[in-house]
C-alpha cells in the first residue's frame, strides 16, 4: 500500500469516527434536554383519570380494549364492536389510566437513560418521586391488580388482556436496581416496592384474570410470561424463574410456533406480520431473560423443529425480496421490520449466532440504494 492510499485510509477512518462521536453527543444531548425538562413536571397517578372503575376506586388502574367501538346500530352504542387492528381514540384519552401509564413508565425510562449517562442525582432523584407516586404514597398510589384493563363497555367490566399494558414494569425495576447500586435508592421505597410487586405477582398468579392470561395461546401468553419472570427476578426469586421457563415457556414456544417458523394465531390478525414480529420479540426478550438464570432458550427445539430461531428464519424471508407477505396487514410494517432487524443484530451480537447475517448485508445493501 502507498504512502497516499494509507493517508487516506486514516483520513477516512477518522472522518468515520468524529461522524459516529458527533451523532453520539448529538443523541446524549437530546437525552439529557429531554430528561431536564421531566425535573418539575407533576408526578403522574392512577387517580387523575376522569372514568371511575367499577370498584368504585380511583386506585384501580382501568383501560378500554383499544380495538373496540360503540356500536353504530344501538342508540347508546352498547354493547361496544370488535375493529381488529383498529384504535377507538375513546381508549387513548384521560377518561382511563392508559396514556398517563404510558407517559410514566416513558419518563422514568428516560430519566434512567439520563441518570445512567452522566450519574447526576437529581435524575435518580426525580425517578424516584414518580414511582412513589404511582405505586405507593396513599393518596394516589396504584392497587396492585389489572381487574378493570381493557374493559369493554357493555360487555365486559376487565378482560385478562390489559395485563400486557403493563410490559414497561421492566422499566421500573430496571431503575430501581440502577438506583441501588448506585447507592441512591431509600429503603423505604425499596420495601415498599418489594412488597408492591409481591402482591402484584400474586395477583398476576392466582386472580381469575390472571389465571385467564398464562393460558392464552397467542402474544398475551407470551407477554405475561415475559412480565410475571421479569419481576421474579427482581424479587430473588431464581428457582421460579428457571421452573417457569423449562415447563410454561418452553410448552409456549412448540404450541404457538410451527415447523416452518409460522405463528398461526398471529397470523389471523389484521396487522398479521406485526403481531408475529411483536410476539417473536417477547420470545427473544425471554431468551434474554433466560441467560440470567442460565438456561438456554435459544437452543429449545421440537422433535418436528418448532423453536424462536424457526420463526426467526419464517420472518427474515420477507425482509428481503425472496418472498411477498400473504397475510391481512391493514397498517405499514415499517416499524416492525426495524425490529425485526434490530432483534437480529442482537442474535448475532450476543447470542454469537452468525445465521442472519447473510440477510442483514442484503438489507444494508437495500438501504444504501435509496
Amino acid at each position: 500500500m502507498s504512502n497516499t492510499s494509507a493517508f487516506y485510509i486514516n483520513t477516512l477512518v477518522i472522518f468515520l469516527i468524529s461522524i459516529c462521536s458527533c451523532t453520539n453527543a448529538q443523541n446524549d444531548n437530546q437525552l439529557l434536554k429531554k430528561a431536564d425538562s421531566l425535573l418539575t413536571i407533576k408526578s403522574f397517578s392512577v387517580i387523575n383519570k376522569t372514568g371511575i372503575p367499577p370498584s368504585k376506586s380511583k386506585h384501580d388502574y382501568m383501560s378500554i380494549g383499544p380495538y373496540w367501538w360503540p356500536d353504530p346500530a344501538a342508540d347508546n352504542g352498547l354493547p361496544y364492536v370488535r375493529k381488529d387492528g383498529e384504535i377507538n381514540p375513546e381508549t387513548r384519552n384521560d377518561f382511563t389510566d392508559y396514556v398517563e401509564k404510558k407517559n410514566f413508565i416513558s419518563a422514568v425510562k428516560v430519566l434512567a437513560k439520563a441518570y445512567n449517562l452522566c450519574k447526576e442525582k437529581k435524575y435518580a432523584f426525580k425517578g424516584l418521586e414518580l414511582i412513589n407516586a404511582w405505586f405507593l404514597d396513599d393518596e394516589t398510589k396504584m392497587n396492585p391488580n389489572v381487574n378493570y384493563g381493557q374493559y369493554v363497555p357493555g360487555r365486559s367490566e376487565g378482560r385478562c388482556f390489559g395485563i400486557i399494558e403493563f410490559a414497561g414494569l421492566k422499566d421500573i425495576t430496571n431503575f430501581l436496581e440502577l438506583a441501588k447500586e448506585r447507592r441512591v435508592l431509600d429503603k423505604n421505597t425499596e420495601i415498599g416496592m418489594l412488597n408492591w410487586f409481591t402482591e402484584y405477582v400474586n395477583w398476576l398468579q392466582n386472580s381469575k384474570l390472571g389465571k385467564e392470561a398464562i393460558v392464552r395461546e397467542n402474544n398475551h401468553g407470551t407477554h405475561y410470561d415475559l412480565q410475571l419472570l421479569n419481576i421474579l427476578l427482581y424479587l430473588n426469586k431464581k428457582d421460579a424463574v428457571k421452573k417457569h421457563l423449562l415447563t410454561i415457556t418452553k410448552a409456549r414456544i412448540f404450541s404457538q410456533i410451527e415447523p416452518d417458523g409460522s405463528q398461526p394465531h398471529e397470523l389471523k390478525r389484521t396487522k398479521s406480520f406485526s403481531y408475529s414480529t411483536m410476539n417473536l420479540n417477547a420470545f427473544l426478550e425471554l431468551v434474554k431473560l433466560g441467560r440470567k438464570v442460565n438456561i438456554n432458550l435459544w437452543e429449545f427445539t421440537s422433535e418436528d423443529g418448532r423453536s424462536v430461531k424457526a420463526a426467526y428464519k419464517y420472518l427474515t424471508t420477507y425482509l428481503t425480496d425472496e418472498k411477498k407477505w400473504e397475510y391481512q396487514q391493514i397498517k405499514s410494517k415499517k416499524h416492525s421490520e426495524e425490529k425485526l432487524i434490530r432483534d437480529l443484530k442482537y442474535i448475532s451480537e450476543n447470542l454469537k449466532d452468525t445465521s442472519f447475517d447473510k440477510v442483514l448485508q442484503q438489507v444494508n445493501q437495500e438501504n444504501n440504494k435509496h
